[in-house]
């Protein structure tokens, strides 16, 4: 009887190009910290310190690899410190951050589309999410968000795509008007226009390894009239293993501190008034420089403070979310992932002995009628699928699938030392109606070039 196979071959991205991200020695992919990946449905980014290399593994498509490296500080060290794809209905682009707090927006051809600091810090991580109306939640949101120690920064997607779809209308014109060879790729970077974004320092039990905004949650109990929008955000760190923040779009720190900011300001402006009236001394006062101002970070949004939990030497070490933000799988130093429940800030399940694992949640097919059914153009719908956590841990080399929250392992699948678990990220603006497309889990092994997904039916 033939052995069954729990993974399906894609395709290979092995090419001469992978020696400049440091292709060539066993376990190349998972031993460099500093090596970043981010995988679409057709497309691989792999990036150094310094490179971004664009693969495809489609055995239809014939484009070269593409190289992008991106003006970096010598002065301040900079590198490229986050990787991430940004996809739209009409646009897909190329998302990378630096040590040094820049936000990077990249075409696929290799064009430079957006370039603006955030936060002077290093820019962890890079987070797409979003979620949709259902019977729990009544509002829809979908938000990119950024990871820096004690900061997190929010961005709303209507605003990118506004901003992608007036540079895309832009480079249009420009490749009729001119010749396009002739342009160097920074020329069509977009560095005056700011998209706005929320900021908020979630560092006061100390600077967070990885965070997350798991959802929408209600307001505080004296300001249930509020018109603003609170989000809820679990950290981990060194210092607090998990702490979560209740974050509130306004910047003043409550109802009473929104009244003050309204009467103060403009009582000090009457007083300041009537004071230069009397003393005359507006001509004598220095006038600020603009230059400085534009230099000063934005002011940080309220972030008021809902849990923590301490537990030392315990360190928290890296957060994956669930498609709706309702549970996060938290890895430790101790070498266990803790389940938590993000709505009631809860541990809710606890695996022991996975060291250097790491986790992503998945969808698998254990609806028995759809899988017993013989129509085959049928296409399976979101109930027919359980969330699952599929959790690598490769000094045992193996991926484990276990059915969320508490059912049992579903699958051990065997995999190579030196592969690595990826999953592609949120697409924005997703029909509803189109056919359901689960959360996959691919497999990457570093050594071959393969690229592979996990199956999603029980029975293959």
């Amino acid at each position: 009887m033939a052995k069954r196979s729990h993974k399906t071959e894609l395709g290979c991205i092995a090419c001469r190009e992978l020696g400049e991200v440091g292709a060539g020695k066993p376990s190349w992919l998972v031993e460099n910290p500093e090596l970043l990946c981010a995988i679409d449905s057709h497309s691989l980014l792999l990036a150094n310190r310094s490179t971004i290399l664009l693969l495809s593994w489609s055995p239809s498509s014939a484009d070269p690899p593409l190289r992008i490296r991106p003006e970096l500080s010598p002065i301040d060290s900079e590198s490229i410190s986050a990787l991430q794809w940004l996809v739209f209905r009409d646009h897909r682009v190329i998302v990378a951050a630096t040590s040094s707090g820049y936000l990077l927006l990249y075409s696929l051809r290799g064009h430079l589309i957006h370039r603006q600091m955030i936060y002077p810090a290093p820019i962890l991580k890079l987070r797409v999410r979003g979620t949709k109306k259902d019977l729990i939640q009544d509002t829809s949101s979908e938000e990119f968000c950024l990871i820096m120690p004690g900061v997190i920064a929010r961005f709303d997607s209507s605003d990118i795509q506004n901003m992608l779809q007036k540079w895309f209308e832009e480079a249009h014109s420009r490749l009729w008007d001119q010749n396009p060879m002739s342009q160097d790729s920074e020329d069509f970077g977009n560095t005056d226009v700011k998209i706005p974004y929320q900021l908020w320092n979630i560092g006061k039990y100390g600077t967070c390894a990885d965070a997350a905004i798991t959802g929408i949650m209600p307001p505080p109990l004296m300001e249930q009239q509020s018109s603003h929008r609170y989000y809820c955000a679990v950290a981990v760190g060194e210092d607090a293993v998990i702490s979560a923040y209740r974050l509130s779009e306004n910047k003043s720190r409550s109802l009473v501190g929104a009244i003050l900011s309204k009467v103060v300001p403009a009582t000090f402006s009457t007083i300041s008034s009537f004071s230069k009236l009397i003393w005359r001394s507006e001509q004598s006062s220095p006038k600020k420089s603009p230059k400085k101002s534009d230099q000063k970070p934005q002011p940080f949004a309220k972030a008021s403070p809902l849990t923590c939990i301490k537990d030392h030497p315990r360190k928290g070490e890296k957060l994956t979310l669930s498609p709706s933000g309702t549970l996060a799988a938290i890895t430790d130093s101790l070498g266990r992932i803790l389940l938590l429940d993000t709505q009631a800030l809860v541990v809710v399940r606890l695996w022991k002995g996975y060291r250097d694992a790491s986790c992503l949640f998945m969808e698998m097919l254990v609806n028995k009628d759809f899988a017993s059914s013989s129509s085959s153009y049928a296409e399976p719908l979101k109930s027919d699928y359980c969330l699952c956590l599929a959790i690598h841990a490769p000094r045992k080399g193996i991926i484990e699938i276990w059915q969320m929250r508490t059912g049992p392992r579903l699958r051990t699948i065997s995999c190579a030392r030196g592969s690595k678990m990826l999953q592609p990220s949120y697409r924005f603006g997703a029909s509803m109606s189109s056919p359901y497309v689960p959360l996959e889990v691919f497999l990457l092994n570093g050594d071959s070039g393969q690229i592979s997904v996990l199956n999603r039916t029980l029975d293959s």
